[in-house]
Formats: C-alpha cells, structure tokens, sequence
C-alpha cells in the first residue's frame, strides 16, 4: 500500500483507491493534481482516457511470463509517467467485462507502451493476454497512479521480485536514456528472483550497469543452481549493503507483500523516514 491515498496491487492487480495526476507530460516535477481528495476507482477511471491498443509482439521472458509491447491506436503520443499503472478490459464469452490493472514496463516512447505480467492459473485476463496473437486489439483506460520518481532526485536504492521490476524498468530507462534526468546521481537496483531463469530482462540491466557507472545492478537468487556466480538469498539481506549508515537515500519497492514489508521495516529500523519509503505490493 503507497501512502498518501494509493492502495494498489501491481502484475495481475486491482486499484483499490487513487489519487488523480496529471500525467500526460514529465519535467521531473511533482505531478499536479487534477482533482482533489481521493475518488473510488470507477470515478478515477471515469475521468481518465479510455484507450485501444494493439499488440505489436510477445516475446516469452519465462515459462509464465510474457514481456508485450502495445501500441496505442489513433494517436502518436501515449503520455504517462514512469512507473504508473494501465486499467485493461475485455469481455469474457458469456458477457462479463474484466478488468485488470498492469504497470507499464516501458518508459514513454511514442504510441508505444509494454506490460510484463504473469500467467495466473485460472486467472481470466493474464490467460487472455498472454495468448494474444500479434495485431490483436484490446481497449482499457489510463495511466493511473503515483508510484513515480519524486524530487528532488537524490541517490536512490530500487528493490523488486518478480513482475515487481515493471515499474522499475519504466523508471530507470527513462532517467538513464538522458544525463540531465539522473544528473550524475547514484542508483541501484536489488531485483531477487528464484532461479536464473526468473531474472527477467536481466541482459537488458546488465548492459545498462556497463554503460551507466552510476547505475548499480545486484541480481540475487533464493534457489541459485551451482552455475550461478551471483549474490543469493533474499533482497532484504542485501540492502544494509548497499545504504550502510546512509539515511539520505530514497527507497522505492515492489513485489510481493512480504518482501514489501520486510525492506520497509528493515530501512525503517535503521532510522529512515518513512517518507523517503515508497511501494506497491501485490499478492
């Protein structure tokens, strides 16, 4: 749960309450509210554009997981933030619409936005998604959300498992691809997997940790085979590592409700503010 009014699940996630934010354009400002209070998610959603979307490819990141670039019809310009969240819905056979929210996996690029999402054992829309053939369409509404960068930009810790890393991916190849947006600041991204197979896109950060030496990538793994030279274990028993004494650092966490919980108690028992602890958490 993300403080200030936000309450949602990330991957296959539901919106529960939102705080609307302007978020057509980014000049690394915070997003000015273009509404007041906190709506329910149907008056959000009222408010926001309703989009179609048309698959352009799914490429398999693992046996469950699928990495999908949308583009979005009738317009050459998707505005959003990195880091927020689209409401996707489709109707099943028998009449019902489902609806379910994806964070954008994507930084803003054009028309052009991608999910990363989980196949859920009967779970309806991530069985439909990921069996979508190239050309596809499919309609939704969006961006949501405020799990975005805040400034100022200080020197940032990024913690995430599993499908956690979509926002993540928005974030930091939008604040690399250009040196006036992470200006000269440090980052590193905790992103702990099971096996190796699960690091997804873990080619895509390794070269981005080459070319960017104020960009620090530590892959870990719980079930690490032999093979695996990298850090094992949890996330939480990396980040003392990475903050040390260090209390002017901003934390931002993904990923399933205990991890959340665990590196939010961890920082916080150090002396961190909670202010300075942003996440969503999903189950």
């Amino acid at each position: 749960m993300v403080r200030r009014g936000l309450c949602m699940l990330v991957g296959t996630r539901r919106a529960v309450k939102v705080r609307i934010i302007a978020c057509q354009a980014w000049t690394f400002m915070k997003p000015a509210a273009t509404g007041a209070g906190v709506l329910s998610s149907k008056q959000t959603m009222a408010s926001f554009q309703t989009i179609t979307a048309r698959l352009r490819s799914s490429v398999a990141l693992s046996e469950p997981t699928k990495h999908l670039e949308f583009e979005v019809m009738g317009t050459s310009r998707f505005g959003f933030v990195p880091g927020q969240w689209l409401s996707l819905k489709h109707d099943k056979p028998d009449g019902e619409e489902i609806t379910r929210a994806y964070s954008i996996a994507s930084s803003p690029d054009g028309n052009r936005f991608a999910l990363c999402l989980n196949r859920v054992p009967d779970g309806y829309m991530s069985n439909y998604l990921c069996d979508l053939e190239e050309g596809a369409e499919i309609s939704g509404q969006g961006p949501f959300g405020d799990f975005i960068l805040r400034p100022p930009l200080r020197d940032t810790i990024f913690i995430a498992t599993g499908t956690g890393i979509a926002p993540f991916r928005s974030m930091l190849t939008w604040l690399l691809a250009d040196s006036s947006r992470h200006e000269g600041k440090e980052f590193w991204l905790v992103f702990g997997s099971r096996q190796e197979k699960d690091i997804y896109y873990h080619r895509e950060f390794t070269h981005l940790a080459m070319e960017h030496p104020n960009f620090h990538y530590l892959p870990t793994l719980s079930r690490g085979g032999a093979d695996w030279a990298g850090a094992r274990g949890y996330v939480q028993e990396h980040v003392p590592g990475v903050v040390g004494t260090r209390m002017d650092m901003r934390a931002y966490i993904c990923g399933l409700d205990k991890m959340v919980g665990a590196n939010r108690a961890l920082l916080k028992s150090v002396g961190w503010d909670r202010k300075s602890i942003l996440y969503e958490k999903y189950d």
